[in-house]
Order: C-alpha cells, then structure tokens, then sequence
C-alpha cells in the first residue's frame, strides 16, 4: 500500500538578503526590444561600472542607453538637476534622435529623493520628446524586476480603447464566438470575434511572431504587444481590453493594468515549457469561450523531440536558490521533464499573479506522483547551503555570487540569469530550456567517463589504468 502523497503546497518565509542582480540590467534587453528608444540611467560612477561589465558593450557598438553621473555637488543638492538633464536629452535628441527617452532612476536617487518626476513633463514640453521615469533601482526584489517598473509606467502612455461606432464593451463581449474559421460571404473568417487581446513582457521579435502563430491557429487575435518594437506601436487599453501576461515577474504591470487602465486580467500559467505553452493558450481559449484545436497533440509532438534530452534529466534532482523570479515556472517544467525538485528558493511570491502557476505546479506534482516541493520566500542562503548538503542535489539553479563557492563544495550550478536572457517561452524554445538545464550534467558525465578509463601508450601499446 502506498502512502499518500501531500497535495498542499508549502509556503515558507526566511529572512535572507536579496542576493540579485541590480534591476537597471533590464536596459540590456529593453532597448534591443523597443527600437526607437533610448535609456537614460541616473546614478553614480557605480552603476556605470556595473552597466560597462554587466552588459559587455562592444567597442564598435552604439547601444541606444547611457549613464548621466550624479556628481557630489548633485547629491548635496549645489547643483541644478534639470539644466543638467537637459542638457544630456537635448544631446541624445540631436545625436539619435529617438522617440522616446526612459529614464531609469537609481538607489541614489531614491535616497536624495531626486524629483525625477516633477521634471520630466516640464522638460518633455520643451524638446518635444517623451520622457518617461523608472525607478527601477536595487531596492527591488530581483532585477528582472526593473522591465516590470518600465512597463508599469509605459502602460500610462498607452492610447484608449476606442470601440466601433455602435459596439460597445458589452456587445462585443456577447457576441458569438466562432471556433473555427466561417465562410462570411464567399470569405475565409481568420479569427474568432473576440474583445482585444493584448499581451504583455519584452520578448524576442522571432518569439513573440511564434506566440501569435500558436494563437491564431486557435483563430485569436492578438491586437497589441506592451512593450511594442517601435513606441508609436504601443497598444490600445482600457475597459473592455482582455491582458495576459507572459513573465512571472510582471504583478506589478498586471497591477496597473487592472486599477489604472481598467483591463480584465487573464490570469494563466506562464509559456515556459510545453506543458506551460499549452495550458496558457488553453487558459486564454477558455475565457474567449473558444474550443482549442488539435492543442494537446501539438504538445505530444513536442514531447516526443525532446526525448533525448529527457532520457538525461529523468530521475535527476534541481535545488533553486532563487534569484530572478522564474523559479516556479521552470520548477514546474522540469517536474514534468521528470526530475526531482527539492526546493523552490524565489526572492518574492505574488500569489495572485502567479495563482495559475501555482495550480499548473500542483497538478503537475499529482501527475507525475511526487511531493509538492516546499516553496521558500526570501531564502535564508546560509540555510539553502545546510540544507543542500544534507539533500546533495545533482544540480543548484543559483544566482551568480554563489555559483563558485558552490562548486568549490561538489555541488554542480547553472546561473538563473542565463534563463532570463535565454529564449525560453513557447514551444520551440523548450529544447534551449533543457540544453541549459544539461550541460552540467553532461559536463560531469563527460569527465566522470575520462575519469574512470585512462589510456596510457607504452611500448606502442595502449593500457588502460585508473587515476589516483
């Protein structure tokens, strides 16, 4: 007789620091994203160091952001901020002219209280560019943290909704939806009549062409992307627009998209995985009263070509230690690939948002008959450390600063900031997912075979001797 396996899921909060990246990292890939943008970091010679060696800038390159340095004179307040800043967009204006200019605030300017805020639409009237504030500083959780801010404040730059003359919300909501495409006359209806659908997260271009694919073949229409490519592209909202979002780590978007823009929230697992691709197209069909088309087997298909990287995962223990807010996600992916999740370490829990996720990890545990890894707010790293060496996991998913020490220690680690600028979300992108996930495994199993077989040549013969 079995015993019965716990199907609660265990929330736990510790007391640990916040061992992450600084959240400005998120210019690196939001300036690749938004093509006419440019990003304006305040802060001190620190963060221009961190920005220099975080993001490896080529020497030939012209990456469309740059570091304005708050001087000593800036901090004790001799100086005058807005002619300062003025003077550096006025430059960019004349140097790259792009069409809109973000600027991102720093710690330093939290703790000076710098009025970021008041000068900026004085300072937007007077170039003629936009401006808008960030502060996405190191006071946050986890770095990726900081496209969060940036989206949560370009969310306010968005156009109304405007509907057609005699729909409404309300009309539109009660219309008939079409699971399949109709003959209208003598014309092939392409999508289903469904309220707007826009989708938020800073995506790849080739990934965000693969997600509205896999949305239109179920005949749903995406009708914006926040962030867009160019910043005149920025997508309609308001009462009556349908949101889903596509990163774990955007509550505080998803906030205000539902408080300040008035959009309804479709709360949905996340598309990392196949198993997440599938219930996140699902979740959306659902709530469009839209009937998915051959769903399910376009995830077998998936499942099947990733055999051979299964065959190496399965059975093999994961322990997170948390660190950019993917955790849950990409616990819930490898459950499914078949390894043993220990501990799910995440620098901070957003129930609400991540409330189908959570679910989506529940009934992926029952599936494949395991316990519900325990889920540790804020880890304790010193306790994370304790307890992996009682648990001795095959691999750690770890935050920089810990990867070497963790080595030194026999424990093989992967970097959770590769996840982040990896493309990891949709179908296709399940194999990279897993090809980071293995090749610590491989390595070790590359070395453990040299190990274990040496060959030596003497006398024009080769023997085989094991090492000391």
């Amino acid at each position: 007789m079995s015993a019965k396996i716990d199907e609660t899921i265990t929330f736990e909060c510790e007391t640990g620091n916040y061992h992450t990246f600084c959240p400005i990292s998120c210019v690196s890939w939001l300036y690749q994203k938004i093509e006419d943008s440019f990003f304006l970091v305040v802060g001190t010679k620190t963060c221009g160091y961190f920005l220099q060696n975080a993001l490896g800038v080529m020497i030939f390159a012209e990456p469309r952001y740059a570091m304005a340095e708050l001087e000593e004179g800036d901090i004790s307040a001799h100086l005058n901020d807005y002619e300062e800043l003025k003077t550096l967009c006025i430059r960019i204006r004349k140097d790259r002219d792009p069409s809109v200019i973000i600027w991102i605030g720093t710690c330093t300017t939290e703790i000076i209280k710098m009025d970021l805020e008041g000068m900026a639409p004085k300072l937007e009237y007077e170039i003629g560019i936009p401006i808008l504030v960030a502060r996405a500083n190191g006071l946050d959780y986890a770095f990726t943290q900081g496209e969060d801010t940036v989206l949560a404040v370009m969310a306010h730059r968005c156009p109304e909704q405007e509907f057609p003359i005699g729909e409404s919300k309300e009309t539109i909501t009660k219309t008939k939806l079409f699971p399949f495409p109709l003959l209208k006359e003598k014309k092939l209806v392409e999508y289903a009549n469904h309220p707007p659908l826009v989708i938020f997260g800073s995506l790849p271009s080739n990934l965000v062409s693969q997600l509205d694919t896999e949305l239109r073949r179920q005949f749903i229409k995406v009708s914006g992307w926040l962030p867009a490519q160019r910043y005149a592209d920025l997508p309609s909202l308001g009462d009556g627009v349908y949101v889903c979002g596509v990163n774990p780590f955007l509550g505080r978007t998803a906030t205000t998209l539902i408080r300040r823009k008035k959009c309804e929230l479709i709360v949905a697992p996340f598309p990392i995985g196949p198993d997440g691709t599938r219930a996140w197209i699902e979740r959306i069909c659902s709530v469009f009263g839209i009937e998915t088309q051959s769903l399910e087997e376009r995830e077998e298909r998936i499942w099947e070509s990733l055999k051979d990287y299964l065959d190496l995962v399965r059975g093999k223990s994961v322990f997170f230690m948390g660190d950019n807010l993917l955790e849950i996600s990409l616990a819930r992916f490898l459950i499914r690939c078949g390894m043993i999740v220990y501990e799910i370490g995440i620098p901070y829990m957003d129930k609400r948002y991540q409330a189908a996720e959570l679910a989506l990890l529940k009934d992926t545990c029952i599936k494949m008959c395991i316990p519900i890894p325990r889920i540790v707010e804020k880890p304790d790293n010193s306790n994370q450390i304790r307890r992996m060496r009682e648990l001795q996991p095959d691999l750690a998913i770890t935050g920089m600063a810990h990867a070497n020490p963790l080595g030194a220690r026999g424990i093989d680690t992967k970097w959770s900031v590769e996840f982040t600028f990896a493309q990891i979300h949709g179908f296709a992108s399940a194999r990279d997912v897993l090809e980071l996930v293995t090749r610590p495994l491989r390595r070790n199993e590359n070395l453990d075979n040299l190990d274990r077989t040496t060959l030596v040549r003497k006398n024009n013969e080769f023997y085989t001797s094991t090492p000391r």
